[in-house]
């Protein structure tokens, strides 16, 4: 089972990542876009994921994966408690990919 210090030390990794603490939950942002947060606007996980691949996990994962709007972007609550390490792992890093550019997921290698 990962955990908020599990998730910090994946996303801070990432190129660009920080951490900001705001509205009482923790944000993890690469400028002014942010790709997850924890406790905001409840004690629940939110990523931002490819918009495809929400689609499937909502349907294939109803008990995981569910969605969350803000205004007119598709987020995915999630609950990291159902996930293993590895697979939270792959997914703060898709959700850091979502929201960078190109020349900045170079940075990962030719299957970013």
């Amino acid at each position: 089972m990962a955990t908020l210090a599990d998730v910090r030390r994946i996303a801070l990794s990432l190129p660009g990542a920080v951490e900001l603490q705001d509205h009482g939950g923790n944000w993890f942002n690469v400028g002014k876009k942010t790709f997850v947060v924890y406790g905001f606007p409840s004690a629940r996980w939110i990523f931002k994921l490819p918009k495809a691949r929400q689609e499937l996990l909502f349907e294939a994962r109803p008990d995981v994966f569910q969605p969350y709007r803000a205004g007119a972007m598709l987020w995915s609550y999630v609950d990291i408690d159902q996930l293993t390490q590895a697979e939270v792992a792959d997914f703060v890093t898709d959700a850091w990919t979502t929201i960078v550019r190109k020349a900045v997921r170079a940075h990962l290698g030719p299957n970013s």
